[in-house]
Parts: structure tokens; sequence; C-alpha cells
């Protein structure tokens, strides 16, 4: 078994000289590199050890509450200890006020080493967001300190049995009471919808406060503990589903009852304030996705240097590294775990900086939808290399794959991102965010000269036009968001080898980058021919 390394060095030349991070207000490289590295030898030497006990024990209910490995508790004190779980929270509520793309290192190798425990733990620094956004002082007071030392986690309720994707059908309803609310419904897909690391959990729940027939007009957000004043709210766990992959992660099914919530934000604008969650929830996702992969290609790359297969041209053994075909999976999931980290690290500054929404808007789903595919593939990849061990449970490629795989579906399937881009995203505020896109990939062509990206994006306006003209452009969607996909992989990686030099393995990057060109001119055109 391989264990868990974080690919520390990658994710710092990434951010740092991929991504442009130093165009961030008070970026501070050195502290970045020392807070990645330490957490990276924590998250090596203590949070990897406890995923494949995770994987087998599982989450559970016992008598109306989850319970989580005891392994897992012993992380988390750890993780309080060390002051992680404020990383993001301001400094006067407890936190160490840490920009995002130094979160956005610590996530990547926190889900690298214990998936199940990083969506447990996860969510809080969108809540801090979202309360530090949209939270009255009160609020700020009373649920930021309690978040940030830890001994508070957070969850997100937006789904509902008869309310997925479409958020306009949610009905559990919120009813003012005096100075409260009460909240009365059904939530499914609660990520750490209750666990026992701590003794309360915030719950950011988005209920209905008009008609059904308002649609997401009539939807607010509030804040609803699972503790009030020492006392359980009538929140209760109806059942924890039995997952394919994720298995220490309780994915809940709650109950509401009257349970005493407070609005967040304005009543009717639930959803204006759910979506600073989302959205970071996105970029974290396509990091997981990202995680994944390059998870998946150090398996395999450690499995090949190892199994002796076949023989060279001198008639010796060779390990199986030596092998064509397996040289070229490892690249292509090596490939696609760099370029993957540079899109998402390219919109997180992006987002960090501020200054031009509509593109942060256009690079979210887009990295959200290609990463998780990638992050699939790769760990697909990996169980392909290691052949029947990879199909055993020894190698942990298997549950990779099972872990990876919920990256595609949850924080909006990735078939509703390439709905929405080839519809809203293509039509809102007349293209602004398209408009952005084309804007940012004109200066990347612009600066690098690079033929092969010039020529991708030539396709992809063709075809951007071809989806508009289109009366139903939802059945080309997916081939769209593919292409769109592609032309910003190709961006980014345009980026990677411009800054080859100032990586740690120079020769790696130019011979990947080099595979990567030859993908553009193929995949491209199929997808064009796709549209047409």
């Amino acid at each position: 078994m391989r264990p868990f390394h974080a690919p520390t060095d990658d994710i710092l030349f990434s951010l740092q000289h991929v991504a442009k991070a130093h165009q961030i207000q008070d970026w501070d490289y050195e502290l970045t590199r020392e807070i990645t590295e330490h957490f990276a030898q924590f998250a090596e030497g203590v949070i990897a050890p406890t995923d494949e006990e995770g994987d087998k024990i599982g989450a559970t209910l016992v008598d109306g509450r989850v319970k989580l490995p005891k392994t897992f508790h012993t992380a988390f004190e750890q993780i309080v200890e060390g002051g992680w779980q404020g990383l993001t929270a301001p400094e006067a509520y407890g936190g160490q006020e840490v920009g995002g793309a130094v979160y956005a290192a610590t996530s990547e190798i926190f889900t690298g080493a214990n998936h199940s425990l990083q969506m447990v733990l996860g969510l809080v620094p969108g809540a801090i967001s979202t309360i530090l956004s949209f939270g009255t002082d009160s609020q700020k007071d009373r649920f930021l300190p309690s978040l940030a030392e830890g001994s508070w986690l957070s969850t997100m309720c937006l789904s509902e049995p008869g309310s997925g994707s479409d958020l306009s059908n949610i009905r559990t309803k919120a009813v003012k009471d005096n100075d409260a609310w009460l909240i009365s419904g059904e939530k499914i897909f609660i990520s750490g919808g209750d666990q026992d690391l701590t003794d309360a959990t915030l719950h950011l729940v988005l209920a209905r406060t008009g008609e059904i027939t308002d649609g997401i007009r009539g939807l607010s957000l509030f804040l609803c503990p699972s503790v009030i004043e020492g006392a359980r709210n009538s929140v209760n766990v109806a059942r924890i589903e039995e997952k394919m992959g994720l298995h220490a992660s309780p994915t809940c099914q709650l109950v509401f009852d009257n349970a005493r919530a407070e609005l967040i934000g304005e009543m009717g604008q639930g959803l204006l304030a759910m979506f600073t969650m989302m959205n970071h929830a996105r970029l974290d996702v396509a990091l997981q996705g990202v995680a994944h992969a390059a998870r998946a290609a150090d398996i395999s790359r450690s499995y090949a240097a190892e199994r002796v297969q076949g023989k060279g041209k001198d008639g010796k053994p060779i390990t199986i590294d030596k092998h064509a075909d397996v040289i070229r999976m490892i690249d292509e999931q090596d490939a696609l775990a760099i370029g993957g980290r540079a899109m998402s690290h390219i919109a997180l500054v992006e987002l960090e900086k501020g200054q031009n929404p509509d593109l942060v808007e256009m690079l979210t789903p887009i990295c959200k939808a290609f990463c998780s595919d990638a992050g699939t593939h790769a760990a697909d990849l990996a169980i392909q290399v290691l052949g029947g061990y990879g199909y055993l449970q020894e190698y942990r490629a298997e549950q990779n794959y099972r872990d990876a795989r919920i990256c595609s579906i949850y924080e909006g399937t990735n078939g509703i991102h390439g709905v929405s881009l080839a519809t809203r995203l293509l039509s809102h505020k007349q293209g602004a965010a398209a408009h952005a896109f084309a804007r940012f990939i004109e200066g990347e062509i612009e600066t690098s000269k690079a033929a092969h990206l010039s020529d991708a994006f030539e396709k992809w306006c063709k075809a951007r036009q071809h989806i508009c003209n289109l009366e139903d452009p939802t059945v080309s969607a997916n081939s769209f968001l593919q292409l769109t996909s592609e032309v910003l992989f190709q961006a980014a990686w345009v980026r990677i080898l411009a800054e080859a030099d100032q990586s740690h393995n120079p020769d790696r990057l130019i011979r990947l980058g080099q595979l990567v060109k030859k993908r553009s001119y193929a995949l491209t055109q199929v997808w064009c021919n796709l549209m047409t």
C-alpha cells in the first residue's frame, strides 16, 4: 500500500507561478509555504492513517446520533489544537485570517489524506464567509468563535426529497414565532448532518418564507443550531445513507420539526446568501477532484516502479513503468491533476482579487465539472495500471475511485453545470460571463502566442455562436461544456509551460505539456463536429 504523500511542491508552484497569487492583496508566499508544508506533514502523519479505518467502519447511527470512528476523534482533537478549523476566520473571532488561496492548498491536501473527514469539517469556511457577508453583528459574535475554535461544525441544507437541482420546489417551511422562526420539513443528502466530534452543529437551512408559487423568490436562509441554551433543538436524523464511497462521512436525512432558527440576510434573498457558501464549495469540489487525480497518479507511479512484468529489448526483466501503455496512463493522470489544479487556482485567485466577478462566475462551474470528472477518470486509470491488484482493496486504488465518484454529482451535477453554461451564462446580462471568459483567453493568447490555444479558442468562438443560435441549446450543452473546459485546460497548461523552469521538476512539465498540446487538436475538433 502506498502511504499518502502530499503534492506540496506542485501546489505551491501552481499558486505562486501559474495562478499568480501575488496579485492577491496581502499575499505572502513564504507564510503560505510554511503553512502548507506544516499541514502536509500533519496530514501525512495524523489524518491519512485514519482513512482506511474510516472506509471500513464508516459512520453509524446509534440512538438517533451519528457515531464516527475513534481515530477520527483523535485526529480532530489535534486539528482543533493546531488551529486548523479557524484558518480562514478573522482574528477578531479567534481565527488565523489567512486567505482563500492558503485554505485551498490545505483543503486539497486534506482531501487526499482523508476525503470523508474533510467532508465533515470542510463546510465551516463557507459558513464563516456567509455569516461574515450577511450576518448581523450579534450573529457574528455568537457563532463565529465557536466555528473558528472547532467546538461547532456546520452543514449546508438545501436538497429535499422532491427538490434537488431545482430549488424552486423547496417545501421546508419557516414560520415567524415572535422574535424567532420555526422550521419544519425534511432535508436530504446533508453531509455531516450530525456527528459526535462536536457537541453542536450549525445548520444553514434554505427554507420557504413565501408561497410555493413564489419559486426561489420565496426562499430565505436561516441559522439553525442543533443545540440552543444547552438543549437539543428539534432537528433529528432520520437515517444515514449507505453510499458507494465516503463511508465515514455521514450523509444524513434530517427532519426539522418546528426547529428554532434565525434569519440571516434579507427575507426572500436566501439563494443569494447561500451561493456565497455554494461557490466556495464548488471550487473546493474542483480541488477534491484534483486531489483524487494526484493520489491516483502517485499510487500508479509507485506501484509501476516496483512491479516487474515482461522484458526489455535486452531481454532482462523490467518494471511496468517502462511499458508504453503504462507510461501513457500515468502521464494522463499527472497532466489532469496538474492542469486541473492550475485551472482551479486561477479561478481562486480571480475570486480573491474580487475585480472580475463575471469571469469567476464562468470559471467556477467549468473547474468544478472538469476537475471532478478528471478525478474519477484518473482514479479509474490507476485501477487499470495496477491490473488485478487495482481491483483489490490492498492498494486502495478502488477506494480512491469510490470516493472520487461523488464529486461529479454533488454541488450541482456536471450535467446541470453544462446546461447553465449553454443557457444562462451565454445570455445573462448580454452574456457578460462568456465575454469575460473570451477576454481572459484572448489575453492568454496575446501573452503566450500559443498557436494551439488560438486554434482551440477559434473553435470555441464558433461553437458559442452555434449554441446561441440553437432553438434548444441544452441538446449540445455537454459537448459545449467539454469544449469550454478543454480551452481553459489548454490555457492553464500554456501558463504551466511558461513557468516550468520555476518548478522542482521542469523536465516533467515540459514532457507532459507536449502531450497536452496533442490532446487539444484531437478533442476540440471532435467536439466542434458534435455541435455542427
